[in-house]
């Protein structure tokens, strides 16, 4: 588990860096040097420069920072959501949990990236929402963690309702009824920190699919919008140029690899570490 910690670390790390190394290099991810196009490596651009003279380093790292927020945010909210969907679907049972269970199977169904796709090229301004909040740069992101809180919040709620199933019927969650305590506290005391387990593995999985997935909409031209950058609206740039300049492409491309290897192997590890079977026990 070392590892995969490590390298998600020092990758984060470096991201939340680069506004500090930006200043002590006196330089801009976003400042355009149309004379300094397609630099090679050096001193002034350890990485070169882009097809607009903007420096490589700083922008993989500024990219890195969204993309990693996005996929946290979204991992974080999607778990939260499914965490309280199958919480109250596995304790309460019955209909409940009937009709929570196929809404759920109904949104797996759903072909997953033409409805993202649809979804992500909705014109915000005609559907209600606010000029100012529809025209602000930060919106792309927040849609993005919007989308994939929609279709990601199944299977956090699949695996703690399972957990819940089983947890509800241990002898100390019916001597805590058999005390009178409500049903919010048996959930967050007795019931909670007993599927944390399988819940913090699959929250983990999800973060290197959430970065994927951002990766995918911002390469269509429906994720993150300039003047914002990440690893996919970098590749988008880079397509046209894979010939004449592929290590435009290579070095998100990479970082993408890296980072989703890090977050599977890493939850592979909490998966030995945390084990279903011995976290409701």
């Amino acid at each position: 588990m070392k590892l995969p910690l490590v390298l998600l670390a020092a990758i984060a790390g470096l991201s939340l860096a680069g506004p500090l190394l930006a200043y002590v290099m006196g330089a801009d991810p976003s400042s355009v040097d149309l004379l300094d196009r397609f630099a090679g490596p050096s001193a002034a651009h350890p990485l070169g420069t882009d097809e607009l003279g903007r420096d490589m380093l700083l922008r993989l790292l500024e990219g890195g920072s969204v993309s990693l927020t996005i996929g946290i945010a979204a991992a974080l909210a999607a778990a939260a959501v499914g965490t309280g969907v199958g919480l109250a679907a596995g304790y309460l049972g019955g209909w409940t949990d009937r009709v929570v269970m196929r809404f759920a199977d109904g949104v797996i169904a759903l072909p997953l990236l033409p409805l993202l796709i649809v979804l992500a090229a909705l014109d915000l301004n005609k559907i209600g929402v606010p000029h100012a909040l529809a025209d602000s740069p930060a919106i792309s992101l927040v849609r993005i963690v919007v989308l994939a809180v929609l279709v990601g919040w199944t299977t956090a709620a699949r695996l703690v309702r399972g957990a819940t199933l089983v947890t509800r019927s241990r002898d100390f969650v019916r001597a805590a009824q058999s005390l009178g305590a409500r049903v919010p506290h048996i959930l967050w005391w007795h019931i909670l920190p007993n599927v944390m387990g399988p819940l913090v593995v699959a929250t983990t999985l999800s973060v290197g699919d959430i970065i994927l997935l951002e990766s995918v909409l911002s390469f269509l031209g429906l994720g993150v919008q300039p003047p914002l950058a990440s690893w996919g609206s970098m590749l988008s740039s880079a397509e046209e140029l894979i010939t004449s300049s592929p290590l435009l492409a290579i070095y998100p491309g990479a970082m993408i690899f890296l980072t989703v290897i890090a977050c599977n192997l890493l939850g592979d590890a909490l998966l030995q570490r945390f084990d279903p079977r011995g976290a409701i026990r």
